[in-house]
């Protein structure tokens, strides 16, 4: 009767001991998991946690985004698209001097068909940005505060500085989606990532 006694706590502690080396290995990958979606999204990971008011949440809402995007088909422009796409953006900055209302509209424009031509879908401003998020963290604010005081500025609220600021943040993340740097394409994480596979 004492051997199966012993034989069953023997059983139990190594369950038990299965259990916890179970639960160490998945708080482990959790740990790894939030890790690296902070790295990759940078500001954005605080903001959506802020957002939403739970890392378990953002976390999750940060997955679907990167799964979402690595659906669509985004592409590289090609020399000649990227050289029309910067001189139409230098007209734009021209411009502003004379016309700062209509500049940041036509900024606002020229973002959309850039993303529109790199193979982004053009849904509700929520939707852009979160797409964006995923390959362009960094800039992704820009985007929102662009389009932030573009909606002031609908209301007649918007100084003259504050539409100038608001084309520096729509030029972030134009020479972010345009990859171009004088003549060069720029490696962006999921560009990194095609490499290494």
């Amino acid at each position: 009767m004492n051997s199966i006694d012993t034989l069953t706590w023997v059983i139990l502690a190594g369950i038990l001991v299965v259990a916890v080396i179970a639960l160490a290995a998945w708080l482990y990958y959790q740990k790894k998991q939030s890790r690296n979606l902070q790295k990759r999204f940078g500001p954005e990971y605080s903001r959506t946690v802020h957002e939403l008011g739970s890392r378990t949440k953002a976390e999750s809402e940060l997955k679907a985004r990167q799964k979402r995007v690595e659906h669509l088909n985004i592409v590289p422009l090609q020399p000649a698209e990227a050289a029309r796409f910067s001189q139409a953006w230098k007209v734009l900055q021209r411009r502003f001097v004379d016309n700062p209302k209509g500049v940041v509209v036509q900024a606002d424009r020229l973002v959309r068909e850039l993303m529109l031509k790199r193979g982004y879908p053009m849904g509700d401003f929520a939707h852009r940005a979160a797409d964006i998020s995923v390959d362009h963290p960094s800039v992704v604010e820009n985007y929102r505060a662009a389009q932030a005081i573009a909606l002031r500025d609908e209301r007649g609220e918007a100084t003259t500085e504050d539409l100038r600021k608001a084309v520096v943040h729509y030029r972030a993340l134009f020479n972010e989606l345009l990859e171009a740097r004088a003549g060069k394409e720029v490696v962006t994480e999921r560009k990194l990532k095609e490499v290494q596979s």
